[in-house]
């Protein structure tokens, strides 16, 4: 199977869509058909589109271009995606991808968690397929279209006061204080989440940043089998947001990595936060699961989050994290 062939034909059918739909929902497909492609199911990913082709939207409407003089102005404007990815595809076709994204990922950085986290999945899902294969077209459009997404969506995260951490990223996510008042969507969550556990603070060095993501991603993934029914879906993303900025660590300058670890612990935390429950469940899959089966399991349940959390869990690696797969494919609604 010509997993490069399929993956970028169904970037170019994603790529007339927007985004977004209904104004607030993320389009989740083009990180869903990269990860299946990834794990050898690029022969599925149409079959799988045609499924999800109701969620979709048409590309929104242009207001005014985005220049290198006004941006700022533009920055965290969801008017202004479809301008925004009009810039990023500019840039990514006159300098090199890695040039583009090295300019723009401090400037994203702050504003890692608008979009419930999805902008930055999106992008970590592109910069896999521009770091494992060839650069084709649809593969660098695919990364203007998520820069420019979480460029509209920009939303910084301040003034958090720094609570008892631990030393394992584990122990942090427990000592994670809930919500008091959990209701309403992200948004009005994030704007009540004003205090989290001090984790890596004192993190300098860039090989212990990667050690400590890699740490952390692992501890989220881990965490969904047992804490995921406080909700099955926007808990996924304490761990494939943090993972997606671990994959996108080769492709930046290792002055970025500290920062980037910062950024990632405090998403994965805030979310926790935000959904995770008071009294965790134990939790022990009905049997045993090769990574290819609970691949298979993901496709055929459909949904986009349990795609991505499979992913991810396929990253991490082991028992573990294959348990938490198979506890979201469990808890999750399927795609139909």
């Amino acid at each position: 199977m010509d997993a490069t062939g399929m993956l970028d034909e169904a970037l170019q059918r994603l790529h007339r869509a927007g985004p977004e739909r209904l104004g607030r929902l993320t389009n989740h497909a083009p990180m869903a058909v990269e990860a299946l492609a990834a794990h050898g199911q690029a022969g599925a990913v149409h079959r799988w589109l045609d499924r999800y082709a109701d969620k979709l939207e048409e590309f929104p409407a242009t207001v005014e271009p985005v220049t290198r003089a006004d941006w700022r102005t533009a920055l965290g404007d969801p008017r202004r995606a479809a301008d925004w990815i009009g810039h990023f595809t500019r840039e990514t076709a006159e300098r090199p991808w890695r040039e583009v994204l090295t300019e723009w990922w401090p400037r994203l950085l702050p504003g890692l968690y608008g979009g419930s986290t999805h902008p930055v999945i999106r992008v970590g899902h592109a910069v896999r397929t521009l770091l494992g294969g060839e650069a084709t077209g649809p593969r660098l459009t695919e990364l203007a279209h998520g820069l420019g997404y979480w460029a509209a969506r920009h939303r910084p995260v301040t003034g958090l006061a720094p609570l008892p951490g631990a030393h394992s990223a584990a122990a942090a996510l427990d000592a994670v204080v809930p919500l008091t008042d959990p209701e309403g969507g992200f948004p009005a969550r994030l704007e009540r989440v004003t205090a989290l556990p001090v984790w890596a603070a004192g993190v300098t060095d860039p090989d212990e940043a990667h050690r400590r993501l890699t740490e952390l991603v692992r501890a989220a993934t881990h965490r969904y089998a047992t804490h995921g029914h406080g909700e099955e879906t926007m808990l996924v993303h304490a761990a494939t947001a943090p993972n997606a900025v671990l994959r996108t660590l080769p492709a930046l300058p290792r002055a970025l990595w500290v920062p980037s670890l910062r950024a990632a612990w405090t998403a994965s935390a805030a979310v926790t936060a935000m959904y995770a429950p008071k009294t965790p469940v134990h939790y022990r899959p009905s049997g045993t699961f090769a990574p290819e089966e609970v691949v298979a399991l993901a496709l055929a349940h459909g949904d986009e989050h349990v795609i991505k959390l499979t992913d991810t869990a396929l990253d991490v690696g082991g028992d573990r994290a294959l348990a938490a797969a198979l506890r979201a494919v469990e808890l999750s609604e399927p795609l139909r």
